[in-house]
């Protein structure tokens, strides 16, 4: 009995150990998910805030770009020109018998479109005709469409939403293989974004506008805001079509643009739920954005010119004005000119001749100075007098622009209320109340958008009444995040779909996955770090008067903030940024160790090499609206100006002499050009034991 007894009590005490040991284990993998999971979300962040604060810096540089566009692409010829002008192009390209693509005919059947999917699984590209033959045919269609689409469930009994593709390929053949080709049985609904960073952008606008030529009732596109040959100039879907169809790409581009402002704005299913790309804001009027003419807004980065921009004179035409500080005068040769203040308007003109620096850009001069009223001016002498650039007035009224770029741009808040958009520099941030008065106004009941990542591919945000979708996986790294498309059904109860493209990734392990987004996010911010290298020890410095090289965290993180402006946390991340002393301040210096800009000329010096580093996006999106024939190519001569135009836009103290010297340097040949793409791609972050 005794012995039994034991026997039962060794067993129970056994039974205890393994529940406590089981717990144990328990409670350690839930910490150590928690930890991973605490990681991809700062990882996460670390990406989107970079991404924001380069749209940001997209935004405000928009007049500047807005004037180059305005006046090179017009000197460069590259005005779209007519519908019969472009189709009698068309008509003069022939497609060579060694072309094995997709050979298309209009209009188009399934057929096609299976061919199509079936070239660029097999990385071939269509020929020039017959894209520009389809983009010809997609704008015929959208512009029979209304702003806002009406759609309905009680057909095919099931709608497909999918958010931001940005040029993944993979993404889209997946979702068409788990999810089946868009037919009359299965509609499509694509929410903008269809573009730009991803490499096969092209492919995805050419396979969804084949589709919605062969069923216009079932598949449906809004656009986004990267449906804008302004941002597509940055964020790479310029250099891409360049790239694959380089003599005919320009004109691609050109009829891209009417395409883009044919899009729909929006789209209601079942006079329920509300469809746009960005969100909405507290001015959102959907019965005005169902009136205007869409087709107007060209470009959300190009806003229609205020009253005051404009010229007080209605009679003069001898001004073009492009933006509050940049102007371009007409006048000859060694005529003297007229200096009027850019902002407010005198009564009196000042009549003086040229002073300043002058700029020879092509076949055009331009004069830099310093008005007494306006800051920088830019004016263009024209040494041809056969040239003629007219003044466009925009037709674009405020309220519209204001309208479209509020449901392109705006991302939700928790926060009730609507503010600016700060941390994009365009469109809001709207509260649970603004979404609810918008949908009691117009008796919907949800709201469906896109425009950010989300690490599942989809989220549910103010009381389920707003829903993210994002289509693109992988998008800032392999395995940072999902994407997701979502089914809706007549009872408008969203079915969400979750995938991820996978080719290194599936052989690993999560704990791999997170470490390599986790590195590639602290990499581009040790980059972002780095090129404002000269800024961040002014800054560290104004709290270290002695020179100690240590700062407190706080105040570490202070300083950071205060020149980049990425709303990180800071205190958090200052472990895997920089080392740390013994009594927990912060090393300053150390953020910058092992790193190094690596310029293509040894000889550049150190400030100027770290100013080229953080414009060379901004030089690039200059040189591509310079450079008309998209070769590569540029003269000593230009580099040296288009520098000097952004220069003094900006302000930046890089003087003459150091750009000239850089300019001579990198002509490694004497032949008086440069390979700009080449000599940007030099330019980059890299360890300094990298390569040792």
């Amino acid at each position: 009995m005794g012995c039994g007894t034991s026997v039962t009590g060794n067993r129970a005490k056994k039974s205890e150990r393994a529940i406590k040991a089981a717990i144990l284990i328990q409670s350690w993998y839930r910490c150590y998910m928690a930890r991973l999971e605490m990681r991809r979300q700062y990882a996460l962040s670390i990406f989107q805030s970079i991404e924001y604060a380069e749209e940001q810096a997209q935004l405000q540089l928009s007049s500047f770009f807005t004037f180059m566009l305005d006046h090179f692409t017009h000197l460069n010829g590259t005005d779209t020109g007519s519908d019969v002008q472009l189709l009698e192009y068309e008509r003069t390209i022939e497609v060579p018998d060694s072309y094995h693509g997709p050979r298309l005919s209009f209009p188009l059947t399934v057929a096609d479109t299976n061919s199509l999917l079936h070239a660029f699984k097999d990385q071939q590209h269509l020929h020039a005709r017959y894209v520009l033959q389809l983009l010809h045919e997609t704008k015929k269609v959208l512009k029979q469409m209304p702003n806002i689409i009406h759609l309905s469930t009680s057909y095919s009994k099931e709608i497909t939403i999918c958010g931001d593709l940005h040029g993944k390929l993979d993404d889209l053949l997946l979702i068409f293989y788990k999810n089946g080709l868009p037919s009359e049985e299965k509609p499509y609904l694509f929410n903008g974004d269809f573009v730009d960073r991803g490499k096969n952008s092209i492919e995805i606008l050419i396979i969804l506008f084949a589709f919605l030529l062969v069923y216009p009732n079932h598949l449906h596109l809004n656009r986004g805001n990267h449906e804008d040959h302004i941002m597509n100039l940055r964020y790479g879907f310029t250099k891409e079509v360049m790239k694959k169809y380089r003599s005919h790409g320009k004109q691609i581009l050109n009829l891209l643009q009417d395409v883009y402002s044919w899009l729909p704005l929006a789209t209601v299913i079942d006079s329920k739920v509300l469809i746009v790309h960005g969100g909405i804001s507290d001015t959102t009027d959907l019965d005005f954005l169902n009136l205007f003419r869409r087709n107007k807004m060209k470009s959300v980065l190009r806003p229609p010119k205020s009253s005051t921009e404009r010229n007080h004179d209605p009679e003069r035409t001898d001004f073009v004005e492009y933006s509050p500080i940049i102007r371009v005068k007409r006048c000859l040769p060694g005529q003297d000119i007229d200096v009027k203040g850019m902002t407010r308007p005198s009564s009196s003109s000042h009549r003086r001749r040229y002073t300043g620096d002058l700029l020879d850009v092509g076949e055009h001069r331009w004069l830099l100075h310093d008005g007494a009223n306006s800051g920088p001016l830019l004016e263009a002498q024209y040494l041809e007098s056969g040239v003629h650039m007219p003044s466009v007035p925009s037709e674009l009224t405020a309220k519209e622009w204001k309208q479209v770029a509020d449901i392109l741009w705006s991302d939700p808040k928790n926060q009730n209320g609507c503010t600016p958009n700060k941390f994009r520099g365009g469109g809001c941030y709207f509260g649970p109340d603004v979404t609810a008065r918008l949908l009691k106004r117009y008796n919907l009941k949800m709201l469906i958008r896109s425009h950010e990542c989300k690490q599942e591919g989809y989220e549910i945000s103010h009381d389920g009444q707003v829903i993210t979708i994002f289509s693109a996986s992988n998008y800032y790294e392999d395995g940072s995040n999902r994407g997701a498309y979502l089914k809706l059904n007549p009872d408008l109860i969203p079915r969400f779909v979750q995938y991820q493209v996978s080719k290194c990734t599936r052989k690993q392990t999560l704990h791999q996955r997170v470490n390599v987004v986790e590195w590639s996010a602290l990499k581009s911010l040790r980059e972002k770090l780095y090129s404002r290298r000269s800024e961040l020890i002014a800054a560290f410095r104004q709290y270290d008067p002695n020179d100690t090289g240590r700062i407190s965290a706080t105040e570490w993180a202070s300083a950071v903030e205060s020149v980049l402006h990425l709303d990180l946390p800071w205190r958090t991340l200052r472990s895997r940024l920089v080392q740390l002393a013994p009594d927990g301040s912060v090393e300053y210096l150390s953020c910058f160790n092992n790193l190094e800009i690596e310029p293509a000329i040894k000889e550049v010096q150190p400030g100027l090499v770290e100013t080229l580093y953080r414009y060379r996006t901004d030089l690039e999106i200059i040189f591509n609206i310079i450079d008309k024939d998209h070769s590569g190519l540029i003269s000593i001569d230009e580099f040296r100006q288009t520098w000097k135009l952004f220069n003094s836009h900006l302000k930046i103290d890089i003087d003459d002499e150091s750009i000239n010297n850089l300019a001579r340097s990198i002509d490694f040949n004497k032949d008086g050009s440069i390979d700009f793409n080449e000599f940007l791609e030099a330019f980059h972050v890299v360890n300094k034991f990298e390569n040792k």
